[in-house]
């Protein structure tokens, strides 16, 4: 997991290092540390959160072993899987 903030001191280096990381395959979801929700990297919902609150995955499985659920949003269908297994 890696927290948006560690990425730099200001929006244009945490972009910037964003994209690297981007580029190279090594994220490929984030979520919102305080909700404990992932999702796709292109969520709308995902996108309206703060930086402070944002944190990136390398797998769906990485967010899954740290707890967190799908995002209702853009996975509808995997929240609806992980909503039955815990109703």
């Amino acid at each position: 997991m890696i927290l948006h903030t560690s990425l730099g001191d200001n929006a244009f280096k945490r972009s910037k290092q964003l994209k690297i990381l981007f580029d190279k395959h090594e994220i490929t979801f984030a979520g919102n540390l305080k909700l404990k929700i992932y999702g796709r990297l292109d969520c709308a919902s995902g996108k309206r959160m703060k930086v402070q609150n944002r944190v990136f995955f390398s797998s769906e499985n990485e967010a899954i072993d740290l707890g967190y659920r799908p995002c209702g949003h853009c996975m509808s269908g995997a929240y609806k899987k992980w909503k039955a297994s815990v109703s």
